[in-house]
């Protein structure tokens, strides 16, 4: 599934990035195009089936909002591998747009209004025209306005030569995916920060085995892979490339004896790495990419097992290698048995078309079932959420009796769920006898994020109906700082009123944060794994979560929702 959607994200991507353009440029008879180009971004990203498989069956024109001319656009990118309006649009304004455009608070017209005002065409331009005092002077904008902006600008550099690990976790997927249908390698494995599921990357690293006599072969293989869009070099061991969306991956070959040692020096950390050096030092070792030596003599190198077996240590897992107190535990081989995807029952925290989804009940029940799971929570919002069409309690029984009817005829098991709106003074978006009749209640917060929400949250742990709290941090990374909390009071409640904490693998939130989680275990405090997915395509976001649950030390015991349902029943009806 990675490999099939990979071209709904492009084509999404480059839609979406169209309407930012159209926008900008400001011409009054763009409207309708710029409106068309939002609804069918957000349409072609949550398609079930991918995009091209559409095309070359003739079924594009059937699908709601892609007329004659999107159609020949799709067409073109397809055939071409980009579409020529999108590249006349980026030639026709400032390199550095874009990146304004992803500065939190701002927009495609405000970003017009600095650049027309102000001569903004850059980051560096804004941030200078916030400090001399100029953005505050402009009509519309503010002193506010101009603290809001320097906080998006920090966000944004934050990550600038990095990008959120979720921007780039399907385009890796897929490029693991076609080389390893590579019948010359034997193993391909991505490194680095990736490997290790930090919450943003630079460039990836990765490393395959195999036939070392069949290298021209597999970098050209590398080389014309369908998202590669520029060739930096290659050779005989190793090949760069800039993928279609930015993102640079260095290809290496390693030699079968060496591929153990090499994968764990270019997964790091670097600080893991150093611990590892003080320690083979100490034993009068030396360690490298090709192998860990004692003298002159090899001692091993073929696998990492093999690698932190040498040195007196279990091995520890990518997720874990961050000097963080995980090579103390190996050595006393005190290391938990962490969490794997395969373990997940179900997600209890998605939406659909009820709310803000862009797939129908059955359908993410259909994708949920082709993952594995056993059931699947729809938790469309409550009616306080008006952007996100929330639901009031006529909407609930209709939905409710929707769900009736698909559990009559599906395998997978449909939860009726609701992500509830944690209101400004505790409460929350439904009176408890609404409450009560869901089989799940995720409790989020969705505004005041400039303030201390501690109090809030207690208060609605201690709702007797709320089995969950949504993204506790309210997080969005790159976008959003985490709002302040008391975060030992919050883990205390939770612990006390037997509420879940989620773990949101929705890519831009990561939500709790891993040194958060690992904090709350120690509070023996529950959690549940979710995607949040508004679409078919997301579910698959769940590995993410399961891989930053792992840096916090999760393993399966902790997690509820990888219990089957009788027990999850169980689980939801004790903990409150």
């Amino acid at each position: 599934m990675y490999n099939s959607f990979m071209i709904n994200q492009e084509v999404a991507s480059i839609f979406t990035q169209m309407a930012e353009l159209f926008e900008f440029l400001g011409d009054p008879n763009d409207k309708f195009k710029i409106r068309a180009y939002q609804n069918v971004a957000v349409t072609i990203e949550s398609l079930p089936e991918p995009i091209d498989k559409l095309f070359s069956e003739n079924r594009l024109l059937g699908i709601k909002g892609i007329g004659q001319g999107i159609a020949a656009k799709i067409e073109e990118y397809i055939d071409n591998g980009e579409i020529e309006e999108f590249e006349m649009l980026k030639r026709a304004v400032p390199k550095g747009i874009f990146d304004l455009f992803a500065v939190p608070s701002l927009g495609p017209k405000r970003v017009k209004q600095l650049n027309v005002e102000l001569g903004v065409d850059s980051i560096a331009s804004l941030k200078e025209a916030v400090d001399k005092g100029l953005v505050q002077n402009l009509a519309g904008f503010g002193e506010k306005s101009a603290k809001k902006i320097l906080e998006g600008i920090e966000l944004r550099l934050n990550v600038s030569e990095r990008r959120p690990i979720g921007e780039v976790f399907l385009t890796v997927k897929m490029i693991l995916s076609e080389m390893k249908k590579c019948k010359d390698l034997k193993d391909v494995v991505a490194a680095g920060s990736f490997r290790r599921a930090e919450e943003s990357v630079g460039d990836v690293d990765i490393l395959a085995t195999g036939d070392i006599t069949k290298t021209e072969k597999i970098m050209k293989i590398f080389c014309e892979l369908p998202m590669v869009a520029h060739i930096l070099g290659s050779g005989d061991t190793k090949s760069s490339i800039i993928t279609k969306d930015g993102l640079q991956v260095d290809f290496r070959l390693v030699l079968p004896d060496q591929f153990g040692s090499a994968l764990q020096y270019f997964t790091g950390s670097k600080q893991h790495n150093v611990e590892l050096r003080t320690i083979a030092k100490n034993r009068g070792y030396k360690i490298s990419e090709y192998g860990f030596f004692n003298g002159e003599k090899l001692i091993a190198s073929k696998t990492e097992e093999e690698c932190y077996n040498s040195l007196g240590m279990q091995y520890i897992p990518p997720e874990l290698r961050s000097n963080t107190g995980e090579i103390e535990a190996a050595q006393k081989n005190a290391l938990p048995k962490l969490i794997e995807v395969d373990d997940i029952s179900g997600d209890l925290h998605t939406h659909s078309l009820w709310s803000d989804g862009n797939n129908t009940i059955e359908e993410m029940a259909l994708a949920a079932q082709n993952l594995g799971y056993e059931y699947i929570a729809l938790t469309d919002h409550s009616p306080s959420l008006r952007v996100a069409n929330g639901l009031n309690h006529e909407r609930l029984i209709k939905k409710k009796s929707e769900i009736d009817a698909l559990n009559e005829k599906l395998k997978i098991k449909i939860l009726f769920g609701t992500e509830v709106d944690i209101l400004a003074d505790g409460s929350v978006d439904y009176p408890d006898e609404i409450l009560s009749k869901f089989d799940v209640v995720v409790a989020s917060i969705h505004s005041r994020f400039n303030q201390d929400n501690t109090e809030r949250l207690l208060k609605a742990m201690q709702n007797p109906y709320v089995h969950i709290i949504g993204h506790p941090s309210g997080r969005m990374i790159g976008r959003r700082k985490p709002y302040e909390l008391d975060y030992e009071m919050v883990f205390k409640e939770a612990a006390n009123t037997g509420t879940i904490l989620e773990i949101n693998g929705q890519h831009l939130r990561l939500d709790l944060q891993d040194f958060y989680i690992r904090e709350a275990k120690r509070w023996n405090c529950m959690f549940s794994i979710d995607s949040d997915s508004h679409s078919i395509a997301n579910l698959e976001l769940m590995e993410l979560g399961v891989r930053w649950a792992r840096r916090g030390w999760c393993e399966k015991k902790d997690v509820v929702n990888t219990l089957d349902l009788k027990k999850l029943r169980q689980i939801l009806k004790k903990s409150k």
